[in-house]
């Protein structure tokens, strides 16, 4: 499959032909809506004749909460090995809190279509929040660890999971080992039951860095005690940042040199968003706050609003400014310009896989690409 990116005067018609493809095919595969209007400077998915070469094999990873669309589920997860539902809770005391929403329906859509449910447990209080306090009891007070362990356990046989997924954020720097151990204790008791366990880590470009996002994720015990390790390389712009690309790949890059050195390569997974952020500026520290935004939302913006679509060429990702109702407005997100050099950066280091935080909108090129460029594991 090839991409190519919009210019002055071009239309689907004009672009089809070119490549002697069907114009509602690419319509499709681009999400693009009659009467299929095009931004200059968009990424379009040129559908081809398909990879023959050989294809590296890699495990792929989704996030999504119980409330996503069935459409969106059913046609994600030919793309997926594994589906992680976000997300289980806990108490103090190790009772183990279910989502609010029903998840037994995608964990049965995700079995019928080949694709592991994996179990994701969270340290969320009431507010939906992370909190280290609860961490910290978790890891400390053995008898509520064993509680949660049993609890989950039973919850992944009844309802069908076949591995959990800790994602733990803000862990204090005095609960590094304590958490690892918990990790490993997980494991050990996962391991005979034919369940496999993976860890989510902040995104971290040195042993030593400083940050209650980084301190307390050691890489090197994390990388032992789980069977895999997610990167969480993304949120470089966020919600309460400055204008800036989620995932900019130099910075990616950075994350994934580190990670190489303390952890095996087979055992890491790159993070990859499936979404992108629209500021209002000027941007203002403290006070600003940015739209999260799907990246085919991204370009329908960009088109009702006449604006062109740039390429950063050291975040390797797609921007563009735009004015509505007297307000200035950036949006960064993700096309398949992006994801090509994610999927590069992949194959370069031979990681394992790739998660995507998350799956809830559905990103119809990104899958296509994807398994254009690879062997995923079912």
């Amino acid at each position: 499959m090839q991409i190519y990116v919009v210019r002055e005067g071009d239309s689907i018609d004009k672009i089809a032909a070119a490549f002697g493809a069907s114009a509602e095919e690419i319509a499709y595969d681009n999400q693009i809506a009659a009467p299929y209007p095009l931004a200059v400077g968009q990424a379009l998915l040129i559908p081809g004749g398909g990879n023959t070469g050989q294809k590296r094999k890699v495990r792929v990873n989704g996030y999504a909460y119980p409330y996503i669309q069935g459409q969106v589920l059913s046609e994600t997860l030919p793309y997926l090995t594994n589906l992680s539902v976000f997300s289980y809770g806990f108490t103090t005391d190790g009772n183990l809190v279910p989502p609010q929403t029903d998840d037994n329906w995608m964990i049965h859509e995700a079995w019928s279509q080949g694709t592991v449910p994996v179990l994701v447990l969270t340290p969320f209080d009431q507010t939906g929040m992370f909190n280290n306090y609860l961490i910290s009891e978790i890891t400390h007070n053995m008898t509520a660890q064993q509680q949660l362990i049993d609890q989950m356990f039973l919850v992944m046989e009844e309802k069908g999971f076949a591995g959990i997924d800790l994602d733990f954020e803000y862990i204090l720097p005095q609960d590094r080992v304590a958490y690892a151990d918990f990790v490993a204790n997980v494991r050990s008791q996962a391991a005979p039951k034919g369940y496999f366990v993976s860890v989510a880590l902040a995104p971290k470009t040195s042993a030593d860095q400083r940050g209650l996002l980084y301190e307390g994720k050691d890489y090197r015990l994390l990388g032992a005690a789980a069977d895999s390790v997610l990167l969480m390389t993304y949120e470089w712009g966020y919600t309460y940042g400055p204008p800036m690309a989620v995932a900019p790949i130099n910075k990616v890059r950075e994350v994934v040199e580190y990670a190489v050195t303390e952890i095996p390569t087979e055992k890491i997974d790159l993070g990859i968003p499936n979404y992108g952020y629209d500021w209002t500026l000027p941007f203002v520290q403290g006070n600003s706050r940015a739209r999260s935004i799907g990246n085919v939302e991204a370009v329908r913006i960009a088109i009702e609003n006449d604006a062109r679509i740039e390429f950063d060429q050291i975040a390797m990702s797609p921007f563009f400014r735009y004015e509505r109702d007297g307000m200035q407005h950036e949006v960064w997100f993700e096309d398949v310009r992006s994801m090509r050099e994610k999927f590069r950066l992949i194959t370069e280091y031979g990681l394992r896989g790739m998660g995507y935080w998350q799956i809830m909108r559905l990103f119809r090129a990104n899958w296509l690409l994807l398994d254009d460029t690879f062997d995923i594991i079912k």
